[in-house]
């Protein structure tokens, strides 16, 4: 008998329970940055630190409850295209600042 939550090529999906959970604590995550924002409790160094990490959660969050990142056998493909594209946009990015700051110095009057 086959898993309901597993697809025929063998990658798992999350069960309606799992997306209700990642759902709802994105939401909180979410009120509580709004919450930091709006309450100006926080010095604005602070209410940056607060908001990196408030994020910094919630990309967790979205990647093991609905991109079901995870360290099962399962989740070898999500990770690997992950990485992939991760190492891929940070030499995109890198790169393309590299051009622009290049061209800015050679462009410059003399």
């Amino acid at each position: 008998m086959s898993n309901p939550n597993t697809s025929s090529s063998g990658e798992s999906h999350g069960s309606v329970s799992s997306y209700l959970i990642g759902f709802v604590l994105a939401v909180i995550l979410t009120v509580l940055s709004f919450g930091v924002v709006m309450s100006h409790s926080l010095a604005p160094t602070g209410t940056m630190a607060a908001l990196s990490i408030l994020a910094l959660v919630q990309v967790l969050v979205h990647l093991h409850y609905f991109l079901h990142m995870g360290s099962g056998s399962e989740a070898r493909w999500n990770n690997i295209a992950f990485v992939f594209t991760v190492a891929f946009v940070s030499i995109l990015i890198v790169g393309t600042v590299f051009i622009m700051a290049n061209t800015s110095m050679n462009m410059m009057s003399r």
